[in-house]
């Protein structure tokens, strides 16, 4: 088991010797990959990070289910049925999980039934009536097959949970499944490749811009004025009608975020002093 997405959060905080650190999409213990660190004034951009895709890599282990729906949980079946399947039969499965999809979050998750933690009701014994919820799958794709193992990569919404996937494609295919291994490797526009590890060589001059965490809104430059006016919160008007959430920049700096009807732009989140 690796750290917890807590223990990231602590690490950065030491590394770079500042308190304000925040993190968005929790890793499970046992997963890898990216985790998106948020450091200073920066931390209240998480709302526009919320909802963006995310893209994994794992392997799905066929013939044994958990109750956790992955490695880490106790075994409750065992079958022997995935010998018979071929790779064209896990490949025909999988195509059929992709797009639009009802799914049902694991029994021991962090959803809440009645004000309490599902993981925590199914530690006591009861069985929790846990509803589905509507989840996008992208791309759901296997990469290779080897004995029991299902080598896979999913793009998927938010809120999406991978171990939910790998128990459906197991349930379908009438041999049970659980995943065995995770690693997140995008969230949105954020890919791994461009990630830092968190470690003694950690320095704050190594973190992205604050800009980078909206580079996925519409970008209004500020003019004149303008940027004095948003700094205090007040609405600014442009030549262009913007319309949603945009980022107001100035040069290079992001200086707030804000919402525009198509008449003015209200600042809601000011970073600039």
């Amino acid at each position: 088991m690796g750290p917890t997405s807590h223990d990231v959060v602590a690490a950065v905080r030491r590394a770079i010797g500042v308190q304000r650190v925040g993190h968005t999409g929790t890793l499970d213990p046992f997963a890898s990959g990216l985790l998106l660190i948020l450091v200073g004034r920066a931390t209240r951009l998480a709302q526009y990070l919320v909802g963006l895709a995310k893209r994994y890599t794992g392997v799905i282990t066929l013939g044994t289910t958990t109750n956790s729906c992955d490695r880490t949980g106790e075994v409750t079946q065992t079958s022997d049925l995935w010998k018979t399947l071929t790779s064209q039969d896990v490949e025909r499965v999988i195509a059929g999980l992709n797009g639009p999809q009802r799914q049902r979050p694991p029994a021991l998750s962090a959803k809440k039934i009645g004000g309490q933690r599902a993981y925590k009701l199914a530690r006591q014994g009861k069985s929790p009536e846990i509803p589905y919820q509507q989840v996008d799958i992208f791309s759901f794709t296997m990469t290779a097959m080897r004995g029991e193992q299902v080598e896979f990569d999913a793009l998927v919404s938010s809120g999406t949970y991978i171990r939910s996937l790998g128990r459906d494609l197991g349930e379908q295919l009438g041999c049970g499944a659980h995943l065995a291994e995770l690693r997140r490797t995008a969230v949105g526009p954020f890919e791994i490749r461009d990630a830092v590890e968190v470690d003694d060589t950690l320095t704050i001059d190594r973190l992205r811009p604050a800009r980078e965490v909206v580079a996925h809104l519409p970008t209004v430059p500020l003019e004149g004025a303008q940027r004095q006016s948003v700094c205090h919160g007040r609405p600014i008007t442009t030549p262009e009608a913007f319309s949603g959430t945009v980022a107001l920049v100035d040069g290079d700096e992001l200086v707030a975020v804000a919402e525009a009807d198509g008449t003015q732009i209200q600042p809601k989140v000011v970073l600039a002093g």
